[in-house]
């Protein structure tokens, strides 16, 4: 009987960590939510250039790839996920505090946002990541899946709180329009989302500990076929990035993220072409290209991550990155044709954001079957860098074609090459398994 009640208590602990992860992923979206300030941004009394406002973006994005694999990864291996994350918080909140108290001055944002507020973001994420694939080896990517959710999620939930929660033709909340509408400036936004980001952080970090060593959930024996299973081994960076599973990895999530991120880019541009090119009326077709971004894609990108994270448990990460990318490509291509129409529009952007949602669930997952469980909070940061060259290449696609109004040859070669990443994804194997 003793022996049930540590059992369960151990399992209680673990869902514990899990709504942990989840409340410091919902602060760190907050990069997804920048498109809430930028037009703000460019209208007195800022009166920042577009560049300046994305350089802030881009500055945010590349602090976040950087310090996850030279600090955060290093780091919570050797202090635990607790500090780390805790002291990732800290930064991300006194980066938007320091944003706000700097009135119109740009370096003070940019250094707020971009630099702070990106390196508080590098430093939490890999925490719950890396906790969590330790407490749930049975189901690594449904508790990845989760985790990571929060993080699409919050940055729905920031974007919205600035201008109320509608999604196009739908207003739920209905005679509020957000603190933006209740005359909040910028500045003091700012100051509120760091106050909150510290705070809700610091909470998810009290619980964001490691499981005892070599503990396993009771009654779970480990896979050696099948789904979950891996090498037993345990590689450290310098080994891994020796393989060629390795690198099949990052240029499977290079390709997802450069398809995800360019949508993302460019749906606005490319849905106002093809809408009013089929007779849709300009203000109409603004509407509809937001409720294809605002709802369907955003919703489905929080979902498509714990829905692939759950598949693969039961079909295995190499099945399912490959059934992912395969689908992405197909929809990928379909989307130049479908685009024109409103419901074409939003099951393609659903789909598409479905897809890329689904990398930040089965690359940590495959992360950690391939290369062994105990290091995945230093290997993945560097599997995660592919999403930043994702990031520079899909939306510079994106926007080269369509300033050409060329988008066949933005949408095509970033279906095809989903495709070609999918059957590289077949090839995938735990690096002692191989023959």
């Amino acid at each position: 009987m003793k022996g049930i009640i540590m059992a369960e208590q151990k399992v209680m602990n673990r869902w514990l960590v899990v709504i942990g992860g989840i409340l410091i992923q919902l602060c760190l979206g907050a990069i997804y939510a920048w498109s809430a300030f930028t037009k703000k941004l460019e209208l007195a009394p800022y009166e920042f250039s577009r560049p300046q406002t994305q350089f802030i973006f881009s500055l945010g994005l590349a602090t976040f790839a950087i310090v996850m694999a030279f600090i955060a990864g290093p780091w919570q291996k050797k202090a635990g996920p607790r500090i780390v994350a805790l002291t990732g918080g800290v930064v991300l909140g006194l980066g938007y505090v320091l944003a706000g108290i700097s009135g119109t001055n740009y370096l003070g944002i940019l250094l707020g946002i971009g630099l702070l507020g990106g390196a508080g973001i590098g430093l939490a994420y890999v925490c719950p990541i890396a906790a969590l694939v330790k407490w749930f080896p049975d189901k690594k990517g449904m508790i990845t899946g989760l985790a990571v959710a929060g993080f699409g999620f919050g940055a729905l939930i920031w974007v919205k709180l600035t201008g109320g929660f509608k999604f196009g033709p739908v207003d739920l909340t209905p005679g509020w329009a957000g603190l933006f509408g209740a005359d909040w400036s910028v500045n003091n936004v700012f100051i509120l989302y760091g106050i909150l980001f510290a705070i809700f952080v610091g909470l998810g970090s009290l619980v964001m500990v490691n499981p005892p060593s070599g503990w396993l959930p009771a009654g779970w024996t480990p896979p050696t076929t099948g789904a979950g299973a891996s090498g037993g081994k345990d590689l450290k960076v310098k080994q891994i990035v020796r393989t060629f599973q390795f690198w099949i990895l990052f240029s499977t999530f290079t390709v997802g993220a450069l398809a995800g991120l360019m949508v993302i880019g460019i749906i606005r541009l490319f849905g106002m072409d093809t809408l009013t090119a089929n007779g849709i009326e300009t203000a109409k077709a603004a509407t509809i290209c937001g409720t294809a971004m605002g709802l369907f894609y955003a919703l489905l990108n929080g979902l498509g991550r714990i829905i692939w994270g759950t598949v693969s448990d039961k079909l295995g990460r190499k099945n399912s990155i490959f059934l992912m990318s395969t689908l992405q490509g197909i929809m990928m291509i379909a989307f130049y044709f479908i685009a024109g129409n409103e419901w074409g529009l939003y099951i393609g952007a659903a789909i598409i954001g479905f897809n890329f949602g689904g990398n930040f669930a089965l690359f940590p997952a495959a992360t950690a079957d391939l290369f062994g469980s105990k290091n995945v909070g230093v290997n993945y940061p560097w599997v995660f860098m592919a999403y930043g060259v994702g990031g520079i290449a899909g939306p510079m696609l994106g926007g080269y074609m369509g300033a050409r109004e060329a988008w066949m040859w933005a949408f095509i070669p970033a279906g095809i090459a989903c495709l070609v990443v999918a059957a590289l994804a077949l090839k995938l194997k735990p690096v002692e398994a191989q023959t």
